[in-house]
């Protein structure tokens, strides 16, 4: 069974498990949550150091859990959240920011936040871009969501080039596209985002090319934390479901594919 999670959406093949919808939109969020103020404490850091590189992009966990009905993700979320914000030493406004968005407030975390993307701040950009996503301090709305993920993604943000992806896979604030969908799930998957890879398979797969839904699934399984035994496990589970209608030759390519990927 082929299973996508996309965005405020799950769709899948082969069941539908609806009674989780609303508890994996909710660790979907809060694992946003780490991810987001990862990144941004991570460029305040080299901002502060001097440095003219961008910060370091952070995977973000987008809820590709399957069959989740335990309340452990929300305190493992919320743990590693923490983790992240006492030990990242940021500008005040950043802390300021974090600590509201922490708290819920989150006009004062769109006002902290929204000058550090208008000044041009890419993981700023994207987080602004998930507010507009979910809503969360401005009225929903996809198409600034979408203005604000290309901004980020024009620059090299992965997780902006993820969210992209999901958008145009769905149509959110941009016209429906899967050609352009899979565009942008691949540049995210070429700098090592595991969803973005895991995605990327789901679509080669959906496209008949099973070498290179093979090597993307094997990927995205080597890339997720250890920790996240479920999106590991669901990957395997898609790679071997793909080898099972490959034959040997197809599948040694596939591996020899996925040793030689190195991330751009």
């Amino acid at each position: 069974m082929f299973r996508l999670v996309v965005g405020r959406h799950q769709l899948g093949w082969g069941g539908n498990e609806a009674d989780a919808a609303d508890l994996q939109k909710r660790i979907s969020a809060l694992q946003d949550d780490v991810g987001k103020w990862k990144a941004l404490a991570e460029r305040q850091r080299r901002v502060r150091r001097g440095l003219v590189s961008a910060a370091a992009a952070f995977i973000l966990a987008v809820g590709f859990a399957l069959g989740v009905y335990s309340a452990a993700p929300f305190k493992q979320a919320a743990a590693d959240l923490a983790v992240a914000l006492g030990l990242a030493k940021v500008p005040d406004d950043v802390d300021a920011a974090a600590a509201a968005y922490q708290k819920g407030d989150y006009a004062v975390a769109l006002r902290l936040l929204r000058p550090l993307a208008e000044q041009g701040d890419a993981p700023a950009q994207f987080n602004l871009g998930i507010m507009y996503y979910h809503g969360r301090g401005v009225r929903q709305s996809d198409l600034e969501a979408a203005k604000w993920f290309h901004l980020a993604a024009d620059q090299g943000d992965a997780p902006a080039r993820f969210y992209l992806g999901i958008m145009y896979s769905e149509g959110q604030g941009v016209p429906q596209d899967y050609a352009e969908s899979a565009k942008w799930y691949r540049l995210a998957a070429d700098q090592g985002h595991a969803q973005a890879q895991y995605n990327l398979g789901l679509w080669y797969a959906s496209e008949g090319d099973a070498v290179s839904a093979h090597m993307w699934f094997n990927l995205a399984a080597a890339r997720f934390p250890a920790s996240d035994t479920r999106n590991r496990n669901l990957a395997v589970r898609n790679r071997d479901l793909v080898a099972s209608k490959m034959t040997r030759e197809q599948i040694a390519d596939a591996q020899n594919l996925a040793r030689e990927w190195k991330p751009r």
